[in-house]
């Protein structure tokens, strides 16, 4: 009788110790995220707070520029890793980070040399902010990198400890930044402190990231790359639009507004944000393990999600005025007219992205790409046209009906993809 191989042994471990490895792979994902959700709603609290509606309008800008960056970073570098490394051995897996953190090095240094430039040149506290967002964009684009690496070799915790070293990093940077005073401080608090959370963790997983082979892994990831990163730019440039639309038809503080409602919202907009660390590696594992399973997974992912967002959204309706306003500054009047839509839009993206997570475990990346491009126009054309109807409400409706619109797109989708996948798994009869 034969050794069997480590894939039979998987195979072949009780149902109770699957579940259990998967419910500790959650479990350690759902820590992580709420350790960067803290992070990144103290930051949006402490700048609102600090320079009100109309600076914080500008804050957010940079903020929305930064996840357009971080999502051609994704599309290039860490989505191909997740969905062809996940669950690889160490050896295959350590070669591949290497070349894909490089890759969002490297990503992040030549757009944060455009950003740097841009800013330089258009001045003021629009570009000062821009500028040093472009210095510290490599910072935080590698920061971004190890994350997703972490999470293709199952070991979320030390994703959880690298957001929690980067939450320690922020405390003093923003003591800093508010005797400064200024937007740009506050960029390069929050980039400088993402900064040694990426070199914390190069200790971490005792890898180098290797730029100079960047150009090796693009060629060998440019069937998923070149529509990841299509789609992720999409979906981040299509909020980009959003808000300066929205900033050059109602104005600055409008953009403000939008970002403080969402603020309340932030654990689920966390969530979603960085939901392929953990999701899509876990639909790559039911999909190998158990295909049939993978379309109950998604539907109890995205189910879960949009009912934990509505629930959120509700409790924050009952929230008193002077709560608020300890939370949000003269911010709060503003954005609190606008719960229920962004609620209503958060809840529907959060079903969504779980035929997402299913469609990636696929490599089904023409249809993904589908599904962002129709839902990222009704986003931009629901929130500027929302905009110019009925001000900042209407641009938040229109964007909640662009996003159930565009869910029930992505369910479709998948459900097409899994039939394909059902019958190409089926092999033919031959007949004598």
């Amino acid at each position: 009788m034969t050794a069997m191989t480590t894939e039979e042994e998987k195979a072949t471990a009780p149902a109770g110790s699957a579940r259990r490895a998967l419910v500790g792979r959650l479990s350690w994902g759902l820590a992580d995220q709420a350790a960067s959700s803290m992070s990144n709603f103290a930051v949006g609290i402490y700048v609102a707070r600090s320079l009100g509606v109309t600076a914080f309008g500008v804050f957010s800008l940079a903020w929305v520029t930064y996840g357009v960056v971080l999502n051609v970073s994704r599309g290039l570098a860490t989505d191909p890793l997740v969905v062809r490394f996940s669950g690889a051995s160490d050896a295959s897996w350590r070669g591949a980070v290497a070349r894909s953190s490089g890759t969002a090095l490297g990503v992040g240094a030549t757009l944060g040399a455009v950003c740097l430039v841009a800013g330089l040149g258009v001045g003021g506290r629009l570009g000062h902010a821009f500028a040093c967002l472009g210095v510290m964009l490599p910072g935080l684009l590698l920061q971004d990198a190890w994350r997703f690496s972490f999470f293709a070799a199952g070991n979320g915790r030390k994703a959880f400890v690298n957001d929690v070293v980067w939450g320690l990093a922020l405390v003093p940077a923003m003591v800093v930044a508010d005797r400064v005073d200024t937007v740009a401080a506050f960029v390069l608090a929050w980039g400088a402190s993402a900064t040694v959370a990426a070199g914390y963790g190069y200790f971490q997983s005792g890898i180098r990231p290797r730029v100079g082979e960047a150009r090796g892994w693009l060629r060998e990831q440019r069937d998923l790359g070149s529509r990841y990163l299509v789609e992720n730019v999409s979906l981040s440039g299509a909020s980009q639009l959003r808000a300066y639309g929205l900033g050059a038809i109602v104005g600055v503080g409008a953009v403000g507004a939008v970002r403080g409602a969402e603020l309340l919202l932030g654990p689920f907009l966390a969530v979603l944000m960085g939901l392929s660390l953990v999701t899509v590696p876990e639909a790559a594992r039911v999909l190998r393990r158990a295909p049939h399973r993978l379309s109950t997974f998604c539907l109890m992912l995205g189910g879960g999600q949009a009912a934990g967002a509505l629930f959120w959204g509700g409790s924050l309706l009952l929230m008193p005025d002077r709560l608020g306003e300890l939370m949000l500054g003269d911010v709060w009047h503003s954005a609190s007219r606008l719960i229920v839509p962004i609620t209503l839009g958060v809840a529907g993206a959060g079903l969504g992205t779980g035929a997402a997570a299913g469609l990636r475990a696929l490599a089904a990346a023409r249809r993904s790409l589908r599904c962002q491009l129709f839902a990222s126009t009704c986003y931009v054309g629901g929130g500027l046209g929302g905009a110019a109807a009925a001000g900042t409400v209407g641009s938040a409706w229109g964007v909640a009906v662009a996003t159930l619109s565009g869910s029930a797109v992505w369910w479709w989708q998948l459900r097409s993809a899994l039939r394909e996948h059902r019958h190409d798994s089926i092999p033919e009869v031959r007949t004598s």
